[in-house]
């Protein structure tokens, strides 16, 4: 699976549980949210002012170890 901005947040929790780390470290409560099951990872950064290119290339890395 390719993480990319339109990846739907609760595909990328389904697939890779390890994703909600990478989110809680960025103040993104996204497992216990109920927005996370309708919005992309760039919605979710952009709810939280997170800049997505830096989210989506801390996630790709923490997702390949």
């Amino acid at each position: 699976m390719s993480i990319s901005k339109d990846t739907p947040i609760r595909d990328l929790l389904t697939k890779y549980p390890k994703a909600a780390e990478v989110f809680a470290d960025r103040g993104m409560a996204c497992l216990g949210c109920a927005a996370s099951m309708f919005e992309t990872v760039e919605e979710g950064a952009a709810a939280h002012g997170i800049d997505v290119d830096d989210l989506l290339v801390e996630m790709n890395k923490a997702l390949q170890k």
